[in-house]
């Protein structure tokens, strides 16, 4: 136990390395011989990617417990059962899905794409809610939670911010080079999104509830309309307006969206409590 109470008191890069580095030993004995005798690609996705995030979970207990002398270090991550987290997923959900289908219906008053049916459309809407609450959960439950709990132990709140930010945008791109360069329009509209979900967290008193539901409801919303194919660009602006690749989070109106929101955070919620300086 002694041994173990000391990772405390490395440094954070230290300590998050050795965290990583367990986790991956835990994981892949176990996911290599998924890797080599399931062939659908999909399939090795969902059981590999759900091995790792449930020995995560094991793992961050035992980080607790053993590093930490915490009894629940979910707690602290703000993964809570409360009434209150509850109500933030739902409306962080409602956010989510009303920025994304605005930005999309601003465009098409613009002219800049129009919009077609879908008889599939309930079955979309059941499975990008099922994909969107998975993806939120766990992306949020790593970065606004674990992460940024190691963060904050070692840095103050603005460089905390930041960091969980870049590194969130950056885990984006651990893909071929091609493909990275291809995707690079991304990362303005990712970082400014790791940025507003850090101050959703703080925003509600340290919960994981409405930063799970915000970015569950992107999710959600752009799974709809791209999986779906509900809108049709027109073509008469550029793609870095509408969003290279037709990723809204990769043009200047997907920004300004985004950047309208974490003004109103700011002067709702006040740049000390979000921890902006």
């Amino acid at each position: 136990m002694a041994n173990f109470v000391k990772i405390a008191g490395y440094p954070v890069l230290l300590r998050v390395a050795v965290f990583l580095v367990s986790l991956s030993l835990f994981w892949l004995p176990l996911a290599a011989p998924i890797y080599l005798l399931v062939k659908d690609s999909n399939l090795v996705t969902i059981l590999t990617m759900g091995l790792l995030f449930v020995e995560f979970i094991f793992l961050v207990r035992w980080w607790g417990f053993s590093v930490y002398q915490q009894s629940d270090l979910l707690k602290s991550y703000g993964l809570i059962g409360t009434r209150q987290n509850g109500l933030d997923i739902v409306f962080g959900l409602m956010i989510g899905g009303l920025v994304t289908f605005s930005l999309f219906g601003l465009e098409g008053l613009f002219g800049w794409l129009s919009w077609q049916g879908n008889d599939a459309l309930p079955r979309l809407i059941l499975e990008g809610m099922a994909t969107a609450l998975g993806v939120g959960f766990a992306e949020e439950l790593v970065f606004r939670g674990w992460l940024l709990n190691e963060l904050e132990r070692d840095y103050n709140l603005r460089v905390a911010l930041w960091v969980n930010g870049m590194v969130f945008a950056l885990s984006h791109f651990l893909k071929p080079l091609s493909e990275m360069l291809r995707t690079w329009p991304q990362f303005p509209g990712l970082l400014l999104l790791g940025l507003i979900l850090v101050w959703g967290k703080r925003s509600r008193g340290g919960g994981l509830g409405l930063p799970i539901g915000f970015h569950a409801g992107l999710i959600w919303s752009y799974y709809i309309i791209n999986v779906g194919n509900l809108v049709s660009y027109s073509g008469v602006v550029p793609d870095w307006i509408t969003g290279v690749n037709r990723n809204p989070l990769a043009g200047a109106i997907g920004l300004i969206f985004l950047g309208g929101l974490a003004l109103g955070m700011r002067k709702f919620f006040g740049v000390e409590k979000l921890g902006m300086k």
